[in-house]
């Protein structure tokens, strides 16, 4: 049987996936190889489960909301040692609110306006679902997926940032999107 605090640990290291989506959204490609985004996401859950476990509850209304403020503030310490600037409030609400804007549009791209009073749980469900799933994909396939269909990039567009040519940006989100597929039916057959 597991403990209140590993069913904390659980409860958290579901969101790990779609925080590390939502930061690598986020932050500027030339900025990745200087960043451990893995190390921001870790201490954003470190420093949840800390807070939560001191309010000794686990009930927050809205827990993606706050792990993507979590995430916002750490990425922006991140990006300032590195930039070994001051601190920039602006700066910091406007990774904020991109980051709300990401998980927006994740899951626009999920599914369209639903009516249903479960909808929004629906949402968040399928956000960390292909959060997870995105996860699995090679790096050259995930970021072609995400500036394609998250920043509505051009094939060449996105060719040019990868140094690929067209026809192999094309291939790989084709396999992307293919293997996405594939996990999602996988995972939706009973059984």
């Amino acid at each position: 049987m597991n403990t209140p605090s590993e069913e904390l640990a659980a409860r958290l290291e579901v969101y790990r996936d779609y925080l590390q989506l939502l930061a690598r959204v986020q932050i500027d490609r030339t900025l990745q190889a200087k960043l451990d985004v893995s190390g921001v996401v870790q201490q954003t859950i470190l420093e949840a489960y800390q807070e939560l476990a001191q309010q000794g509850t686990e009930n927050v209304d809205h827990i993606t909301a706050w792990l993507r403020q979590l995430l916002a503030h750490n990425l922006t310490d991140e990006i300032r040692k590195l930039r070994t600037d001051k601190r920039n409030v602006y700066r910091e609400r406007s990774l904020q609110a991109a980051l709300e804007k990401s998980s927006q549009n994740l899951e626009a791209w999920l599914v369209a306006e639903q009516s249903s009073p479960s909808a929004p749980v629906h949402r968040q469900e399928e956000a960390l679902r292909v959060s997870a799933a995105l996860a699995t994909l090679g790096e050259a396939q995930r970021d072609a997926i995400l500036l394609r269909y998250f920043h509505g990039w051009s094939l060449n567009q996105i060719a040019e940032h990868l140094d690929r040519s067209h026809a192999a940006t094309a291939g790989l989100l084709k396999r992307g999107l293919q293997r996405l597929r594939e996990q999602f039916r996988s995972s939706d057959s009973p059984g």
